[in-house]
């Protein structure tokens, strides 16, 4: 039997082995782990969507160079401000119901169509010039006061208000820009804590209205004009300012910054915002709203009552 010790291992050698065998086996799983977790890290690097650079911080804080200009109707308030503003002079019988129905249908229109027309909003201006007319300035800029309250107020948009506030919490100027009376628009951007307002000015003499306009209605082209301009004055950058609007009207001032906004887009607008890759925002709810522009926060009673006004009075005065 002693011949065959050979065959039986002895127990410190076996010992020795189990322990070589198992260290060399603790080190092999070790190697292949890793490589199995890096082959796992090649296939998710593989299957995962690239991640997009993360948008630098805006408005940039401290940043006196920058200034944001915001358009006003349908962008910052519902509805176009001289309607309303119209609205609460009929109230106060400074114009006859006839003149009462022009401006109802042209709100009603506004509303289903969401653009800004032409035709309308000039028509729109020259009957709030005729009835301005004689009228001193300050008791329309009194007026003006107790028409956003009764009026405007609850049509602000809470969204674009939020960014105007954004820019205003980084330091920055804050500028309503639109055709609307820069008397109207001096006292809504007072209302919502804003720097001032660019608007259509109205001429006067001694503190009186004379029923005309200085130059053309700040519109269009216009805007993109009065912005330059102011810019040049406070020595901002526009590369660095942003522009606000919902009206492809407007797409000479949102060109003219760096950072462009399309706020409540009509269809041209959106078309051109999404072919150049500007940014959008829709605060309006519904899939209508979305299709043609309505301001669903509104309410569809809204709508209706504002064209059952004008129905009902063109019927009276016939």
């Amino acid at each position: 039997m002693a011949a065959l010790g050979w065959l039986t291992p002895r127990r410190r050698s076996a010992t020795a082995r189990s322990v070589l065998a198992g260290e060399a086996a603790a080190e092999a799983a070790r190697k292949t782990s890793q490589q199995l977790e890096a082959e796992r890290e090649t296939a998710r690097a593989a299957t995962a969507l690239p991640e997009k650079p993360a948008e630098p911080e805006f408005p940039v804080v401290g940043d006196s160079e920058a200034a944001a200009f915001f358009d006003l109707d349908n962008t910052v308030m519902q509805g176009a401000a001289i309607f309303h503003f119209g609205r609460g002079l009929y109230k106060r019988k400074f114009f006859q119901r006839r003149e009462l129905a022009r401006f109802a249908w042209q709100q009603a229109w506004f509303r289903l169509a969401g653009v800004e027309d032409p035709e309308h909003m000039q028509d729109a201006r020259d009957s709030a010039l005729s009835i301005v007319k004689g009228h001193r300035v300050s008791e329309l800029m009194s007026i003006g006061e107790e028409i956003y309250d009764e009026y405007m107020a609850d049509r602000i948009w809470p969204g674009t208000r939020a960014l105007a506030q954004a820019h205003l919490d980084a330091g920055q100027k804050v500028w309503l820009v639109t055709a609307a009376p820069v008397e109207t628009a001096t006292i809504i951007a007072r209302r919502l804590g804003l720097t001032g307002a660019l608007g259509t000015v109205a001429e006067s003499v001694d503190g009186v209205y004379t029923g005309k306009l200085v130059g053309e209605p700040l519109h269009g082209p216009a805007k993109a004009e009065a912005v330059r301009a102011l810019a040049a004055a406070e020595g901002l950058d526009l590369n660095r300012c942003a522009a606000y609007s919902d009206s492809h009207n407007d797409i000479p001032m949102l060109s003219l910054v760096g950072h462009p906004y399309a706020i409540n887009p009509d269809t041209k607008l959106r078309k051109h915002a999404k072919a150049r890759d500007w940014r959008l925002r829709d605060y309006r709810t519904g899939r209508k709203a979305a299709k043609v522009g309505i301001p669903a926060a509104a309410g569809v009673g809204a709508l209706a009552g504002g064209t059952a006004a004008a129905v009902a009075l063109h019927r009276r005065r016939r």
